[in-house]
């Protein structure tokens, strides 16, 4: 069984960056495909970014060239750099993970692939 603990969520002004952790526990963390996901208050759970066989990075349309998801084995934690902020990337943020499978497609942010997921970390963005 796979544990997530997401960390580092808060409030921050348009412009702004902030770091989410995720801790994951309970299985070699270097044979996770992960993923953060987001929701929004009224909205669905959208995908933000993946990570698939530890280097091939994928990212929703609306957080290229401001996140960054990156992996570190050595702390078993994924994180994600959030920088130039919107209002409009409040919302809930959750880690997700799977296990990998040899030869499977990477399920990048298809929130159906994923089996384990954290309990989200809360940011806000004030205009």
């Amino acid at each position: 069984q796979v544990q997530l603990v997401e960390s580092g969520g808060g409030t921050v002004q348009t412009g702004g960056s902030l770091r989410l952790s995720c801790e994951a526990s309970g299985y070699p963390f270097y044979n996770l495909n992960m993923a953060w996901f987001r929701q929004a208050p009224g909205s669905a759970r959208e995908g933000v970014a993946s990570i698939c066989l530890n280097v091939r990075t994928n990212y929703a349309d609306s957080v290229k060239d401001r996140f960054t998801i990156s992996k570190d084995a050595s702390k078993s934690t994924l994180y994600l750099d959030l920088n130039n902020l919107k209002p409009e990337d409040t919302g809930i943020y959750y880690c997700a993970a799977v296990q990998k499978i040899v030869g499977a497609v990477c399920p990048k942010e298809d929130g159906d692939k994923y089996i384990y997921w954290g309990q989200g970390t809360q940011v806000t963005v004030s205009s």
